[in-house]
């Protein structure tokens, strides 16, 4: 079996270190670099589908996490109140929603912004028990792709639907292979807040969304304000969890008293549409790196171009080459010592996705000879064509390594 902490130690994708503390992983340039090819694509994705980025603070004070009825529903995975004086305390946040709440009531709104969707990849921080946590899977500390979308009601299946979509490209790109789709309602016996009404509404647009997708629905799952989708995957023991989710959310437009002025010139109030398109950063990574045995697709690989001199004499070549790549935007290092099949097999262990070799020939003609990660070699090609093509398939976000 595949296991993402094994991996992720070989690789140097990322280290746990007892200084550090339980559940809050470090990461190392590799794993970095992979991950800001991530956050890069999905603020893009979401930035061409109408999102607007915020930054907001990982810790607010105590009032505003009981105004958003988080302590009152969630202390028990909190961490304690952090406190100044008697009436300075502060929390960090298990959530972004109260701040996302707070950007939208910033000022006034109208029914002309909506839907309006507010988008942040920022830290949370969860209470996890020592004896849960684990690699990157279970962290104490999360970077949360995550947005709010403020809707009119007849807007939320709409915007489901598009959301939907959206998770789909993204786990087309990043190779995630989702297990299926849970609808998470009310159990008995917990603590929700809100009316049975708006529950009801709220698992109907839901069920309305997923019409004609094979789903199953599970009691007791939803959060502490509202019905959610969760799309499920599962990872290499069979264990599944979940890595996107979309939840709709009446209870806390209304506990922040949040309208906008509608089309008649009166105040109504939005739905808040929680979602996120690939989960956190660490859940995302503990599922790649096993899904993918570490051979990430290239355009999100730490390092895409492994440049190999056959000898001393083309190390200059070698040299002008790799910073070509960098030049180009690519991740690329030369590595001239050992043997040429020695380096060819540790690029290939590394999981690099090119290893372009130049000796004598290759120099004297322009040229560079491509060896693949997965064992093919291609016919040398003019350095530029080779720059090209690479560049290309990185910038397609591609799972394949040749057009």
């Amino acid at each position: 079996m595949v296991d993402h902490r094994r991996l992720g130690r070989e690789l140097e994708l990322f280290h746990a270190d007892p200084l550090s503390g339980a559940g809050l992983p470090i990461w190392l340039p590799a794993g970095a670099a992979a991950r800001h090819s991530v956050e890069s694509y999905v603020r893009e994705l979401e930035r061409q589908a109408g999102y607007q980025h915020v930054y907001s603070p990982p810790l607010g004070k105590r009032e505003l996490f009981e105004l958003s009825g988080h302590l009152g529903y969630f202390a028990d995975d909190m961490f304690p109140v952090l406190r100044l004086s008697a009436d300075d305390e502060f929390v960090l946040r298990p959530a972004l929603c109260p701040h996302h709440a707070l950007v939208y009531r910033a000022r006034g709104r109208s029914y002309r912004e909506l839907p309006l969707r507010i988008a942040e990849l920022g830290g949370m921080y969860r209470s996890e028990r020592s004896g849960v946590l684990g690699g990157l899977s279970r962290v104490r500390a999360i970077s949360l792709n995550d947005a709010h979308n403020f809707c009119a009601v007849e807007q939320v299946g709409a915007e489901v639907a598009e959301i939907l979509d959206l998770i789909r490209v993204a786990h087309a790109a990043l190779g995630v292979r989702p297990a299926g789709f849970r609808l998470s309602l009310r159990g008995p016996g917990e603590k929700y807040v809100g009316d049975d009404e708006m529950w009801q509404h709220a698992e109907n647009l839901l069920r309305e969304a997923l019409s004609g997708l094979p789903y199953v629905e599970a009691p007791g799952e939803a959060a502490f304000y509202g019905p959610k989708i969760d799309i499920q995957i599962l990872d290499g023991a069979g264990r599944e969890s979940t890595i996107s989710t979309i939840q709709l959310d009446f209870d806390k437009p209304a506990r922040f008293d949040l309208s906008y002025t509608d089309s008649s010139g009166g105040r109504s109030r939005p739905v808040m549409v929680h979602r996120s398109l690939v989960g956190s950063m660490e859940r995302l990574f503990a599922y790649l790196i096993e899904v993918h045995s570490g051979a990430f697709p290239a355009w999100y690989a730490p390092v895409q171009v492994q440049v190999l001199p056959v000898g001393p004499e083309q190390l200059a070549a070698a040299e002008a080459f790799r910073q070509e790549c960098v030049r180009a935007g690519l991740r690329a290092e030369l590595v001239g010592d050992g043997s040429l099949g020695a380096r060819v097999r540790g690029a290939a262990q590394r999981r690099v996705p090119y290893a372009a070799v130049l000796g004598a020939r290759e120099v004297a003609a322009g040229q560079v000879a491509l060896r693949l990660r997965d064992g093919r070699a291609v016919e040398p090609m003019a350095a530029p064509d080779a720059l090209r093509m690479i560049s290309g398939i990185v910038a397609a976000h591609s799972a394949e390594l040749l057009p």
